[in-house]
């Protein structure tokens, strides 16, 4: 019995690449590895946490994406095939409509029909998709992963705030969690996560991203509440939503926007006293160019000294991505800073087209997977060149195999310092991250 278990467990991993192969195809999102952390003890453990970095380094040295066997060695041959029901299950459109609704039902409305659909939707895809409810199983998902050579993103899932109040009240939990960092294994978190919806209102985001695309359009509209920042549009922008010139922000506005900027700032400090990169995610059209504002600000302030700690984002689904990426890293080397871009291919893809089309305008979105892919290609050369000129700093995200052994061999022949954040049984999606050094 042990024998013939091990066989079909060989069998798996080596034919991960192949089982996967379809999900491949399909625009990847950044689903993070861990919600918050924390640990009741400090591990004393020094040559143990030694011996646990210096398998990390072994295996990013030596990371080969053909070798299934080895990627999933830690991984049981039942987790495999459930991750890939689970998969699966994601990517087929009547599940996905069934599911919907009945979370939408009178169903939710009964306690116990509800426990019965919380329950089977926690032990399917919750458990697939997220660290944990809690402090206590979060942290001890990212101890399981740091104890198999991985290491995790800390990502507190809040986003969408609508007042002041919660947004303080959002960032004292997104500081509470980058101050747990402290009490988890050297080095087995490479970055923080932060959502701009959380700490800033969206009606304001929305308020600001139409002003910043009016100003695009309109050289004369002067915006006195702007601070230094990078470029956030290019002509190829969608610019839709903004049809009518809008109103200036009220004086309110622009205090709740200096509160913003502050949020981020306290955020982005907290991270740089510790030595944690932030990353920060990317949303939808109508309010990115806020995002990209208020990313890029504080961008300026902190990525110095070739130890970049924010990191915007960019989502090469977009028509506009190069564009942009190009800007923005050209306008960051003028001014003498290390930009830090995370490129993912993106998330909002029917959102988005459902948007444009319900305005008469095509979507923002390439046609083809094809044009994305090669966007995405395109965007993550172009940052590479920058690493290796030292001027920027990228974190490649990815589901796609070809585009992960691309870079990863890339890396490899330039003899570039990266790292990866692995979730091989989860959702099969790479991380591989290029510094200046």
């Amino acid at each position: 019995m042990m024998m013939a278990s091990r066989v079909s467990s060989t069998k798996i991993h080596r034919n991960i690449p192949s089982l996967f192969k379809s999900l491949n195809s399909s625009p990847s999102s950044y689903t993070s590895v861990s919600t918050s952390l924390n640990l009741t003890e400090k591990l004393d453990h020094d040559d143990e946490l030694i011996k646990k970095k210096s398998t990390n380094e072994s295996l990013s040295s030596s990371l080969s994406l053909e070798d299934g066997e080895s990627l999933f060695s830690s991984v049981s041959s039942l987790q495999l095939l459930r991750s890939l029901v689970n998969l699966q299950m994601a990517s087929f459109t009547p599940t996905v409509d069934f599911g919907t609704w009945v979370m939408k039902s009178r169903l939710m409305e009964n306690m116990v029909s509800k426990k019965i659909v919380l329950g089977v939707v926690k032990h399917t895809f919750y458990e697939h998709f997220c660290a944990g409810e809690n402090l206590e199983e979060a942290s001890k998902t990212l101890q399981r992963m740091w104890d198999n050579g991985l290491k995790g993103i800390l990502d507190y899932g809040l986003e969408d705030a609508t007042d002041n109040m919660s947004c303080d009240r959002n960032l004292n939990e997104f500081l509470r969690t980058v101050e747990s960092t402290k009490l988890l294994p050297p080095s087995s978190v490479s970055f923080a996560c932060v959502k701009i919806t959380a700490i800033c209102p969206i009606s304001l985001l929305k308020r600001v991203s139409d002003l910043l695309r009016w100003e695009h359009k309109d050289p004369s509209c002067r915006l006195q509440w702007k601070r230094d920042t990078l470029s956030v549009l290019s002509n190829s922008s969608p610019f839709y939503h903004t049809l009518e010139r809008p109103e200036p922000l009220t004086e309110e506005e622009e205090q709740d926007l200096q509160k913003a900027h502050e949020r981020l700032i306290k955020l982005s400090q907290k991270c740089l006293d510790i030595n944690l990169p932030l990353l920060v995610d990317a949303e939808y059209t109508s309010v990115q160019p806020a995002i990209d504002y208020l990313t890029y600000s504080a961008m300026i302030k902190f990525n110095k000294d070739d130890n970049p700690i924010v990191y915007g984002t960019i989502q090469a689904y977009l028509k506009d991505a190069k564009e942009r990426t190009i800007q923005a890293t050209e306008a960051a080397k003028r001014m003498g800073i290390t930009i830090g871009l995370k490129l993912v291919r993106g998330a909002y893809l029917s959102s988005e087209t459902e948007l444009a089309s319900s305005l008469g305008y095509a979507s923002p979105i390439h046609k083809s997977i094809q044009d994305t892919h090669s966007c995405y290609n395109e965007c993550a050369s172009y940052m590479i060149d920058k690493v290796l000129s030292r001027s920027a700093a990228v974190l490649l995200g990815t589901h796609n195999l070809e585009s992960g052994k691309e870079f990863i061999n890339r890396g490899h022949l330039h003899m570039l310092t990266f790292d990866q954040i692995n979730i091989p049984f989860n959702s099969v999606f790479l991380v591989v991250y290029f510094i200046p050094r």
